[in-house]
C-alpha cells in the first residue's frame, strides 16, 4: 500500500519538476527573474544601517539598533510573515491571517522589549515560559529526555547539530498547536494539547539524529546501515515494531540503546494519534525515508544520473517532511497548507544544499549542485540546479501564489538573505565565483550580485534564533568542559591544601583529617576561589586561609549532622562517618576543634585591612552560631509535619548559609559594593534552596554507593523534606523555581559567571 502511495506521490512530483523545466526551456524566463528583482529592489527601503557588522553574541543591540532605525516593526513582521507561509502553509495575505502575523509580532516584540539579558536560549527562561503554561511537568521530562538523547549520540556525530534540530521540531510541532489553540477553551485542555505536542515534536524530532544522521555518517558499516534501514522500513511498512533481535552488527552497543528510545517514540506516536492522522504519518514517513534512502545510495562518481534521479527525491522528501508535521494535528479549517508545502518545500532544500556545498563536495555527498560541479563539463544535459531555484521561487511566486505582492516580496527578501549569509560566509571571492559557475544568465547574474549587495535590511528572526541556539549550545558545552575541570583540578588542589599536620599523633587532628578525607565535591571553597580570583579579582594565593576555613566550617556541620544523636549516619564522603570510626564523644570535639581551627585560618589574610578581616571573622562565626540554629530546628522537625515554609526556613541555615559564606567571605575581604552583595545573597538563596531539594530527591532515588552516603536516611528518621512534604514531582518544580531565581541573580554579578551558571546546572542535574 505504502509502495502505491509512494508511486502517487512520485508522480505528483514528476508532474511539478516538469513544470520547473518547462520554464526553464522558456526563453523569456531570464527576463522575468530580473524584472522581479528590479521591482524587488524600487519597492525595498533601503536602510544605511548595515546590520551584518553586528555580532551574534549582541543580539540584544542588534535588535535595539533595529529599534532605533525603525525597522523592528518591519523586521518582525517579515519574519513571522515568513513562518506562516513555510512552516504553517499559510496563504499569509488574507486578512485573518494578517491580523494574527500583527499580534504574534507585537508579542515577541513586547517580550524582546521586556527582557534586556542578551542569553535567551538558556534552561531558566525555558522554564519560565513553562510555567506561564503550567508544562512544569512537561519541561522536567523533557529536559530527562534531552539529556539522555545526548547521551546516546554517538562519537562521530554533530551533536550540536543534532540538539538544534530536535529543538527545532520540537518547535515547529507547538507552532503547529498554538495557531489552532486562538479558540476558547479551558486552561487544562490548552495545557494538555501543548504538553501532547512537546512530547510529540520531541518523538519525531528523534527521527533526524537516529536515523537520518545516523545513517548519513560513518559509523555504521555498510551492512549495519542496510540492517538498521530495513528495521526502521519495516516499521512504517507493517505499523508494527520490528524487534531488534536480528542484529547481526559490531555496532549493536551504539545502535540497540538508541532503537529502544525511537521504538518507545513510535509507540508514543501511535497511542497518541487518530486513526485518520496515524495512517497519514505513516505515508508521509514512509515517503521521506524512502527519499532519503534513494538519495542516500547515490554516488558522486556515478556519471549517468538523469536530471529526474536527482529531483524527484528532493521534491518528495523536502515537502513530506513538512508534511508529517501535519498529520500530528486535527486542524479545523478546510485550507491548502499541504498544497503549498508541497510546493515549498524543494525551494528550502536547494537552499540549503548551495548552502552547505562546499561541505558537501569534501564529503561526497550528492545534491543537486555536488552533481553538477562534478560532471557539468561531461553532461550538458544536466540541469543547473542555481537556475533550478530560481525557477521554484518564480513558480511559487506566480503559480501557487497568484503573483500576490506581498508574498513575492517576503519570498525575495529571504532568497536575497540567503545569498548575503552565504556570501558572508564564503568570502566575496567565493561567493563570486559560485554565482559564476551557476550563472542563470549574465544579466540576472549581474543584477541579483547588485541586490545582494545593495539590499541591507533582510535579516529574519528565525535565523537570528538560529544562530543563537547554536551560539548557545556551543558555549554551553564548552562552559561545561571547562567546569568540569575547573571542578576536578580544584577539588584536587583544594584536598592537599585541607591536610592538617600532626602533632604527636593526636587523635582529634587524625579524625580531622580522616573526615575531610574521602570522596568530597568541594563545591564551596571551589565556589570561594572561583568568586575570590575571577569575579572579584583577588590574588589566589592570598585567598587560601579563605578555602580552608569555609571546609573546615562545613566539614564540621556534617561531623555534627552525622552524630547518633542527630542524624545517626553511618556513611558520608563514601566511607564510615567519624563517629563510627573513632566515637562520639571524638567526633564531637573534632566538629568543635575544627570551626576553631577555621577562625584561625582568617586570621592568616594579613595582607588584607585588619578591619575587614575583623568584619570577616565577625561574619564566619555568625554564621556557625546560624548553622546550630539550623541544626536544631532540624532536630526539633523530627517526627513533625513541616510545612514548605518551615522547610524553607530550616534549609536556608542547613545549607544556604553555607553557600552565602563561601561567596560572602570573599566578598567582604575585597570589599565589594552593595549591589554585588545583595545578588550574592540572591544567588545563594535560591542556589541553596535548589540544593537541599536535589539533596532529598537524591536521597529517594540516589544510590548509597554513588551518593557516598547512606540513602533513604531521610525516611528511617522520619524526617521531613520537600519530598516528604511536596511530593516528588511538585519538589522538582520547587528545585527548578529556585534555580531559575539563582541564574537570574547571576544577570548582576560584575562578571564571568559562567562557572556560576554550570554550577547550577551540575546541582540540578547531579547524581551525588
Amino acid at each position: 500500500m505504502l509502495d502505491q502511495q509512494y508511486q502517487q506521490a512520485e508522480q505528483k512530483a514528476r508532474s511539478y519538476f516538469q513544470a520547473l523545466v518547462d520554464q526553464l526551456a522558456g526563453q523569456q524566463f531570464p527576463k522575468k527573474l530580473t524584472e522581479y528583482l528590479q521591482t524587488y529592489q524600487k519597492n525595498k527601503k533601503v536602510s544605511f544601517w548595515h546590520y551584518d557588522h553586528i555580532a551574534i553574541t549582541k543580539d540584544q543591540q542588534f535588535l535595539q539598533q533595529l529599534a532605533k532605525k525603525g525597522l523592528l516593526n518591519d523586521y518582525l513582521h517579515r519574519s513571522i510573515s515568513y513562518i506562516y507561509l513555510r512552516d504553517l502553509g499559510r496563504e499569509f495575505s488574507t486578512p485573518e491571517t494578517q491580523v494574527r502575523i500583527a499580534h504574534v509580532a507585537e508579542g515577541i516584540k513586547t517580550a524582546l522589549q521586556h527582557d534586556t539579558n542578551q542569553e535567551w536560549f538558556n534552561l531558566a527562561k525555558l522554564y519560565r515560559l513553562a510555567q506561564k503554561e503550567s508544562l512544569e511537568a512537561t519541561f522536567l521530562w523533557l529536559i530527562d529526555k534531552l539529556k539522555h538523547v545526548s547521551s546516546l549520540i554517538p562519537e562521530g556525530l554533530d551533536k550540536v547539530h543534532a540538539q538544534r534540530k530536535l529543538i527545532k521540531i520540537i518547535a515547529g510541532v507547538l507552532i503547529h498547536e498554538i495557531e489552532e489553540l486562538q479558540g476558547q477553551m479551558s486552561l487544562q485542555l490548552r495545557r494538555e494539547r501543548l504538553d501532547k505536542a512537546v512530547r510529540i515534536g520531541y518523538c519525531y524530532g528523534l527521527t533526524y539524529p537516529f536515523i537520518d544522521d545516523l545513517l548519513d555518517a560513518t559509523i555504521l558499516s555498510t551492512q549495519e546501515k542496510e540492517q538498521f534501514a530495513t528495521l526502521i522500513r519495516q516499521t512504517l511498512k507493517t505499523g508494527k515494531i520490528t524487534p531488534f533481535t536480528a542484529w547481526t552488527g559490531n555496532k549493536r552497543k551504539v545502535v540497540e540503546p538508541i532503537y529502544r528510545e525511537l521504538t518507545d517514540a513510535f509507540r508514543y506516536l501511535e497511542k497518541n494519534q487518530s486513526s485518520e492522522n496515524l495512517e497519514r504519518f505513516y505515508q508521509n514517513a514512509y515517503l521521506f525515508f524512502h527519499a532519503q534512502e534513494i538519495d542516500r545510495d547515490k554516488q558522486l562518481e556515478h556519471p549517468f544520473y538523469t536530471n529526474e534521479e536527482l529531483y524527484i527525491p528532493v521534491i518528495l522528501k523536502s515537502s513530506s517532511s513538512r508534511m508529517i508535521v501535519r498529520t500530528f494535528q486535527t486542524f479545523s479549517t478546510n485550507d491548502q497548507a499541504e498544497e503549498y508545502m508541497f510546493y515549498y518545500g524543494i525551494y528550502n532544500q536547494l537552499a540549503d544544499d548551495l548552502a552547505d556545498i562546499d561541505q558537501d563536495m569534501a564529503m561526497g555527498n550528492v545534491t543537486p549542485y555536488t552533481y553538477f560541479l562534478q560532471h557539468r563539463s561531461q553532461r550538458p544535459d544536466l540541469l543547473n540546479p542555481f537556475a533550478m531555484y530560481w525557477s521554484v521561487i518564480s513558480y511559487l511566486i506566480h503559480h501557487v501564489y497568484q503573483d500576490d505582492a506581498k508574498t513575492r516580496q517576503i519570498i525575495l527578501d529571504r532568497a536575497v538573505n540567503g545569498l548575503k549569509r552565504l556570501q558572508k560566509r564564503l568570502g566575496n571571492r567565493r561567493f563570486t565565483e559560485l554565482l559564476h559557475t551557476f550563472s542563470v544568465d549574465p544579466s540576472f547574474t549581474a543584477c541579483l550580485q547588485k541586490v545582494v549587495a545593495r539590499t541591507k535590511n533582510v535579516a529574519f528572526f528565525d535565523k537570528l534564533l538560529r544562530d543563537q541556539i547554536v551560539e548557545a549550545i556551543k558555549r554551553q558545552d564548552k562552559e561545561k568542559v571547562t567546569f568540569q575541570k575547573t571542578l576536578e583540578g580544584a577539588r584536587e588542589s583544594v584536598n592537599q591544601l585541607l591536610i592538617l599536620p600532626k602533632a604527636g599523633g593526636n587523635t582529634i587532628e587524625d579524625a580531622a583529617n580522616y573526615s575531610l578525607q574521602g570522596e568530597a565535591k568541594r563545591i564551596r571553597p571551589i565556589m570561594t576561589w572561583v568568586m575570590a580570583t575571577e569575579v572579584l579579582n583577588l590574588e589566589g594565593k592570598d585567598v587560601i586561609p579563605l578555602l580552608k576555613a569555609i571546609e573546615y566550617m562545613h566539614t564540621a556541620s556534617l561531623i555534627f549532622d552525622d552524630l547518633p544523636s542527630q542524624d545517626n549516619a553511618s556513611m558520608r564522603r563514601g566511607r564510615a562517618t567519624v563517629h563510627e570510626k573513632y566515637s562520639s564523644a571524638v567526633a564531637e570535639l573534632t566538629a568543635l576543634w575544627m570551626t576553631q581551627r577555621a577562625v584561625q585560618e582568617q586570621t592568616k589574610l594579613r595582607r588584607y585591612d585588619a578591619d575587614k578581616i575583623l568584619d570577616l571573622i565577625a561574619y564566619s562565626t555568625q554564621m556557625t552560631q546560624e548553622m546550630c540554629k539550623g541544626q536544631i530546628m532540624d532536630l526539633e522537625a523530627k517526627g513533625k509535619q513541616l510545612t514548605i515554609d518551615d522547610l524553607t526556613e530550616l534549609c536556608l541555615y542547613k545549607t544556604g548559609i553555607g553557600f552565602e559564606a563561601a561567596l560572602m567571605m570573599p566578598a567582604i575581604v575585597a570589599g565589594a559594593r552593595t549591589e554585588v552583595i545583595r545578588a550574592i545573597k540572591q544567588f545563594t538563596h535560591h542556589a541553596g534552596i535548589a540544593f537541599q531539594i536535589k539533596d532529598d530527591l537524591l536521597d529517594l532515588e540516589g544510590d548509597s554507593v554513588l551518593l557516598g552516603k547512606q540513602a533513604g536516611i531521610d525516611q528511617q528518621n522520619n524526617s521531613s523534606t520537600f519530598v516528604t512534604v511536596l511530593g516528588e514531582l511538585q519538589a522538582k518544580k520547587e528545585m527548578w523555581k529556585h534555580y531559575c531565581s539563582a541564574v537570574e541573580a547571576l544577570e548582576k554579578f560584575p562578571n564571568n559567571v559562567a562557572f556560576f551558571k554550570q554550577l547550577m546546572d551540575y546541582i540540578v542535574h547531579r547524581e551525588r
